[in-house]
């Protein structure tokens, strides 16, 4: 392998590196410099925070269920990318074992939408 296969690469770094070094310096040279309580506080979507007990409080596990919903949805809706861009090229069989797919995901997904997996009200 010849060396210079990896200038590209070296200097892709390079212009990253530096765009990231000059957007944290010019930031931190340009940006507002008056301070008060309102700035310093944690902001909540415009309503005032409420305080944490020590060690952070409690999540609802509603959170990490919905969390984990739209982890596996999206992975498998990922899959149908690459056949989105091939179909042209692939035969018959692969749109039956795309829609057999398709079907998979569907199923489970009004499965959780029907028993209010998706509500955040509840």
């Amino acid at each position: 392998m010849d060396g210079n296969v990896y200038i590209p690469i070296a200097v892709l770094a390079a212009l990253g590196f530096g765009f990231a070094a000059f957007s944290v310096v010019m930031g931190a040279l340009t940006g507002p410099r008056r301070y008060n309580r309102a700035k310093l506080d944690a902001y909540e979507c415009g309503i005032d925070p409420t305080p944490q007990p020590i060690g952070g409080g409690r999540f609802s596990v509603k959170y990490y269920t919905i969390a984990m919903l739209f982890i596996i949805f999206d992975i498998e809706i990922i899959f149908l990318y690459p056949w989105a861009v091939s179909f042209d090229s692939f035969g018959i069989a692969i749109l039956v074992e795309m829609m057999l797919f398709m079907v998979t995901v569907f199923i489970p997904l009004v499965y959780v939408w029907r028993r209010g997996g998706l509500d955040w009200n509840t």
